[in-house]
């Protein structure tokens, strides 16, 4: 017998992993941007920071590993983005990394 859990209504939970933004990673080793909008390293600081610049809510987990890594860097929770796709939150955010960067 399964058990169900309640929809989520409306709250859509995107997480970014910094990996995700990483220029030291490939494509296959888990990097989502292009090389153009990926940084060195980003950090789940940076990438809240990032995240609240483009309007939404960035809740950081530090003790979490990305699947492919094995060291941990935490990955970043974003709250209520359900009006933007994944891949145009990903973009949005590295343009703004790059820009506190500079």
């Amino acid at each position: 017998m399964f058990v169900s859990c309640p929809p989520t209504m409306g709250m859509v939970e995107n997480v970014i992993w910094p990996a995700y933004l990483d220029a030291h990673l490939t494509r296959k080793e888990g990097r989502r941007v292009s090389m153009e909008l990926a940084v060195e390293e980003p950090t789940v600081d940076e990438i809240a920071k990032a995240v609240q610049q483009v309007g939404y809510d960035a809740v950081i987990e530090r003790d979490k590993t990305y699947s492919r890594e094995y060291e941990p860097r935490g990955r970043v929770l974003v709250k209520g983005a359900d009006d933007a796709t994944k891949s145009d939150l990903l973009q949005a955010t590295a343009a703004y990394l790059g820009a506190i960067r500079a």
